[in-house]
């Protein structure tokens, strides 16, 4: 019996003890998969053809590791046909975006900075002191997105979805602060909590259940107080999460005094079934905060005011708006399914 390291080549031959053994059979076997470098605008300055996915998956079990030399990609192929990816940061991204380019990444850049100024200019119009906080919202986005808008010294971004928001922050520097602005469910608090340790805010809390939850868990975690958003639905929408207009200071007042391992940071509200909101309705947060802050015996202007997305954020930021959730606008049109 021969003994001794097996590296397989990309020809389809099994390399041992400098000479060669007969390719291993394949069940449904592939074209071998083909690698390309880039460093054309491409924040991972690496750019790796999918098909290597295609290819080693459609292989059966099979115990070695390829070693892919000048690109620095280790694909492991695991016993029992389980198949690892051992791969750098921007292999990550590219695998996570085959059909990224320069171009792609470029538009990524220029929308943040289009938001900054257009944020920038209504400050200066409106005599604000203080810019809004920028939460990019992510949601479907790939990672080289993410990665692109980071390397423009951005670290504030948000996700809709507990898994979604998991996966990236896995992938993405431990001083991003992430900021989850989904609907979120009881079940899914300590999952969140313990899979992302750098989580910024949860800005939809709408209920005392999903307070106590939140509080709970994060006690168990000895986790710094954690900021929570009471959202408020004040466009009176079915199809919205949020308390009721007038529900909000119960809801305030329980977090502030009951939950000590929650900050309460302020108010959320979402836009109109188009994504816009009115002046009208960010006047209603505005109102309601004055509640809040007058029954709570806070400043005003200690409460923040989460309100304005894509389509009407320059609007939200001339009505007070501290904090400001873009997508679309920063990354482009959003793809219909997260990207795999």
């Amino acid at each position: 019996t021969t003994t001794g390291p097996r590296v397989f080549d990309v020809s389809g031959t099994w390399t041992l003890a400098g000479g060669r053994l007969p390719p291993t059979p394949v069940r449904n076997q592939r074209p071998a998969p083909q690698l390309a470098a880039s460093t054309d605008n491409d924040p991972s300055s690496l750019r790796v053809s999918h098909a290597v996915t295609r290819h080693a998956t459609g292989m059966r079990s099979h115990t070695g590791v390829a070693f892919l030399g000048a690109l620095g990609v280790t694909v492991v192929f695991a016993v029992r046909g389980a198949f690892r990816r051992q791969i750098t940061r921007a292999t990550t991204a590219a695998l996570a975006d085959p059909d990224s380019t320069g171009d792609a990444v470029e538009r990524v850049r220029a929308g943040l900075r289009d938001t900054h100024a257009r944020i920038a200019a209504v400050c200066a119009q409106e005599g604000v002191a203080a810019a809004p906080t920028l939460v990019a919202v992510s949601k479907f986005q790939p990672l080289s997105a993410l990665w692109a808008a980071y390397e423009e010294d951005h670290r504030v971004f948000g996700e809709n979805y507990v898994q979604e928001l998991l996966g990236k922050c896995r992938e993405l520097p431990s001083d991003v602060q992430w900021h989850f602005i989904g609907h979120l469910q009881s079940n899914k608090v300590k999952a969140l909590l313990e899979g992302c340790p750098n989580l910024e805010a949860i800005e939809t809390v709408d209920s005392i259940k999903l307070a106590n939850r939140l509080n709970r868990v994060a006690t168990e975690l000895k986790r710094p107080p954690l900021k929570v958003y009471v959202q408020v639905n004040s466009s009176g929408e079915a199809s919205k999460h949020g308390v009721t207009l007038g529900e909000e200071l119960a809801l305030a007042r329980h977090i502030i005094q009951e939950c000590p391992a929650l900050c309460f940071q302020g108010l959320m509200t979402i836009g109109m079934a188009d994504f816009r909101c009115t002046p009208a309705n960010f006047a209603c947060l505005r109102d309601c905060r004055q509640r809040v802050a007058e029954a709570c015996g806070m400043n005003e202007g200690d409460l923040e005011l989460s309100m304005g997305m894509s389509g009407d954020f320059e609007l939200a930021v001339a009505q007070g708006s501290t904090n400001v959730r873009v997508g679309t606008h920063i990354f482009g049109a959003r793809p219909s399914k997260p990207a795999k």
